[in-house]
């Protein structure tokens, strides 16, 4: 897997994306991110292996980025959100008693928060999953905006105590998905508008707003 280690103020960022037809020529022109292919299956294993491999090196980053879509029933369409908490709506062992969203004989709550914060960006609440969310299943979201691989990159993140920051742009969800279109038609857009919040994450880095 190619990717670099963007270095940003003294510090060393590992930017994270799922798929190519995301990584547009803005974000081309910022960093070569590690691709971990869609889903949180594939998401936690190149997340690990390459963790593990840095950590080898000795040379793991301070900091990671996952960025990309997401869709959303109610936030606007083709705008950028920093993510305030993240959740994992594949798992739900209720009938063992247990609350959904929690895994099981694991210290995590259901809902995880990301405490870093970019100034400017408005903030919201993310669900990941394996599934494509789409019409009437938004209802059973309870989460503003919904992707696949943000909280398997987390997991991966605390088994190195290493911070996360989650950035996404919303190419879908107004309406009812019919094709793979309705999620391509607006990402040249969010490529542009993610490029923009990258930059506002390197200036608070070089501003000294974050401490980590």
């Amino acid at each position: 897997m190619k990717f670099e280690l963007k270095p940003v103020a003294g510090k060393s960022i590992l930017f994270v994306m799922a798929a190519e037809a995301e990584y547009g020529p803005f974000l081309r022109s910022r960093f070569e991110p590690l691709m971990t292919g869609v889903g949180p299956v594939e998401a936690a294993i190149a997340m690990t292996k390459t963790l593990s491999r840095l950590d080898q090196a000795d040379d793991l980053p301070q900091l990671v980025v996952s960025l990309g879509s997401a869709g959303s029933a109610t936030l606007e369409q083709t705008e950028v959100y920093q993510v305030s908490s993240v959740s994992y709506r594949d798992m739900d062992a209720s009938p063992l008693g247990f609350e959904k969203g929690s895994t099981p004989f694991l210290d995590l709550p259901a809902v995880i928060d990301l405490p870093l914060r970019i100034p400017g960006i408005p903030e919201a609440s993310l669900s990941t999953g394996g599934n494509v969310i789409s019409g009437p299943a938004y209802k059973n979201i309870a989460a503003d905006m919904v992707d696949m691989e943000t909280f398997a990159i987390l997991r991966a993140c605390q088994g190195y105590s290493l911070p996360l920051i989650g950035l996404r742009g919303i190419s879908d969800g107004v309406e009812e998905l019919q094709h793979i279109s309705g999620w391509t038609e607006y990402l040249h857009v969010i490529d542009r508008k993610l490029s923009y919040a990258v930059d506002s994450l390197f200036t608070a880095l070089e501003d000294g707003v974050f401490w980590f």
